[in-house]
């Protein structure tokens, strides 16, 4: 039983682990050194963070599962927003740098939201299917 409630969020911490080992390999073939020195977030930094606003996602959606099925939808709902205006105010500093680094720096922030945003998804349409 306490696998059971415990593996979304394994699944997450996994997939961050993953995803930070080929984010790093990509920059390491294809992105100057000096560039990722210099980013105002540093990748295991965002996987940390996103990692860490996903984790609390899922544990919030299984309690509210245990409490009522029904509403696990609009909680996913609710919480990516909030997810959404923490990520906005995250990127505020690197949109008003105009620096030769700054398209790589932000569409790495971008792609590290949308890549836990996707783990998220997944991990709730389980919850939802696993229904009993």
């Amino acid at each position: 039983m306490l696998l059971k409630k415990i593996r979304p969020l394994v699944m997450v911490i996994g997939a961050a682990l993953v995803g930070l080992g080929v984010h790093k390999g990509l920059f390491w073939l294809w992105v100057p050194q000096v560039y990722e020195a210099d980013f105002i977030y540093s990748l295991p930094l965002l996987y940390a963070s996103f990692g860490m606003f996903s984790l609390v996602t899922v544990f919030l959606l299984q309690i509210v599962k245990e409490k009522s099925i029904d509403n696990v939808g609009f909680s996913y709902l609710l919480l990516t927003g909030i997810k959404m205006v923490v990520a906005y105010v995250f990127m505020l500093p690197i949109l008003a740098l105009h620096l030769a680094k700054t398209p790589t720096e932000k569409m790495s922030f971008f792609g590290v939201f949308i890549y836990f945003l996707a783990i998220e998804t997944l991990v709730t349409i389980r919850i939802l299917n696993n229904k009993q």
